[in-house]
Parts: C-alpha cells; sequence; structure tokens
C-alpha cells in the first residue's frame, strides 16, 4: 500500500467513525450528558480511568457514578464533606476500589480548591516546544499521587510514560477535552494544549490495526510503541494526529463483526 493509498484508507475510516453515531455505545457518551465543561472535565477523567472490559460495563458503572454524584460531577467534589463519601462503599469497578475512590475524591477536591480547571494538572508540565504530552502525563501522574495519604493500589490506575506504560486511558481522556472538530465527538474544551501534541491511545484494536498496517513495528506494546505510531500518523496531519484513533479502533470494529 502507498503512502497515499494508506492515508485514503485512514481517512475513510476517520470519517466513517469520527461522527455523532459512534457516542451512545461508547464511555464518551455519559460526558455529552453535560453542559457544563467543569462537569465533563470530571466525570471524563473518571469514566476514562474506568475504561477497561466490556463498553456496556463501563457505561453502566460510570452511570451509576453519577447518580451517585447528584448527577453534578463538579459541583459534587466541591462542595460534598467528607461523610457523603460513604455512599460510595458498595460502588467499584473491576479492581477499582472504594480505597481508590477516596483517593480520588480527595485529590479532586483539594485541586479544585486552588484551580479552575483540571486542564491546568496537566498543561502546567508542558510547554509549546514538546512534540508530544509525554511530559504532561508523567507531571500529571506525580501531582496526582503527591498527597501523603495517597494508597500505592491505586498508582495502577493513573498510569504514567515514565513507567513505560502505554498511558492508554490519559491518552483516550486527552483526547476528548482537546480535540475540537465540527464532527461532534470530542469537545476541545482545553486549549493550553495543542491537539498536535496528542498521542494515540494504544487499545488492542488500534494496536493489531498498525501493525497490519505497518505503522508499528516495535514489539512491545509500551509507551515508545505509542511513540513511534503516533509518528507514524502525524504524517498523514501533524496538526491533528489523534483523529486516527477513530480510523485505526474504527478499523478494528469492523474486523471483529
Amino acid at each position: 500500500m502507498t503512502k497515499a493509498e494508506l492515508r485514503a484508507t485512514l481517512d475513510h475510516y476517520h470519517d466513517r467513525y469520527n461522527r455523532p453515531d459512534f457516542i451512545p455505545d461508547d464511555p464518551i457518551g455519559l460526558v455529552h450528558a453535560f453542559d457544563d465543561p467543569r462537569d465533563r472535565e470530571v466525570i471524563g477523567f473518571w469514566v476514562a480511568t474506568l475504561a477497561w472490559g466490556r463498553r456496556a460495563t463501563i457505561i453502566n458503572k460510570g452511570a451509576q457514578l453519577i447518580e451517585l454524584m447528584g448527577g453534578e460531577p463538579y459541583r459534587f467534589i466541591t462542595e460534598h464533606r467528607e461523610e457523603d463519601r460513604a455512599r460510595f462503599a458498595d460502588w467499584k469497578h473491576r479492581t477499582f476500589t472504594y480505597t481508590d475512590t477516596l483517593y480520588f475524591l480527595e485529590y479532586l477536591q483539594r485541586f479544585y480548591q486552588e484551580n479552575a480547571s483540571l486542564e491546568t494538572a496537566f498543561s502546567r508540565h508542558l510547554t509549546p516546544e514538546d512534540q508530544t504530552i509525554e511530559p504532561a502525563l508523567i507531571g500529571f501522574h506525580n501531582d496526582f499521587f503527591s498527597l501523603p495519604e495517597a494508597p500505592q493500589r491505586t498508582r495502577k490506575h493513573v498510569a504514567s510514560p515514565a513507567r513505560k506504560s502505554r498511558c492508554k486511558r490519559l491518552c483516550m481522556y486527552l483526547r476528548w477535552m482537546v480535540r475540537q472538530d465540527d464532527r461532534g465527538v470530542d469537545f476541545g474544551d482545553w486549549h493550553q494544549i495543542s491537539p498536535g501534541q496528542l498521542c494515540l491511545p494504544l487499545d488492542v484494536h488500534v494496536e493489531r490495526q498498525a501493525r497490519r498496517l505497518k505503522l508499528l513495528k516495535r514489539k512491545q506494546t509500551d509507551w515508545q510503541a505509542v511513540l513511534e505510531l503516533t509518528a507514524a500518523v502525524r504524517r498523514f496531519d501533524p496538526e491533528d494526529p489523534g483523529r486516527y484513533d477513530f480510523a485505526l479502533f474504527g478499523m478494528g470494529i469492523d474486523e471483529s463483526k
């Protein structure tokens, strides 16, 4: 396949899957339920963190979480009292347990006492000269677990390139918040991070198609693989490489039907 043919194929699948029809069956649909960007960034971060396993289960657990927050994620985070946290005692998703929930609530409440947007937790570690979001992900991870009471077990739920993780869920979350186009899927609420700095979320569907198309040759599925794949698709659109997440993910979905 020539470079032109490859780009045409990727653009075809991008156009097919970057559309509102994609929303209802995807966890991002939970985020679309909110008009306030502050609600979107709170529940988006939490839902993205839960995004492993069956999509239907992720959506169900996310909906339960929103209900426990009284349908107002940002207001709950900023105004709840310690006794309000007990309502989450029976809520969990796979290995994400009450201990993890308590720490997420603690970190987010403290963060919003001093900051207006969760974007700052990422963007303050990034400069316009940085080619990718790698410094933002490392800095966010370090900040997130800077509280003295941070449980060791919770670290597995917030990845970092410093630990060679592919950071799939955080890459997906930043795609939601940063990318902006006229397709109606991603939100583009954040403006201190450039879409050109985004990295592709490397899940099993994306990895399989990337290897099939020879966009990814590295054997290990780690952060270096994410950088390799992102660099490969950046050749086709250096200002918005993240849009090819739709293409590769969509190709994988089509193949599995």
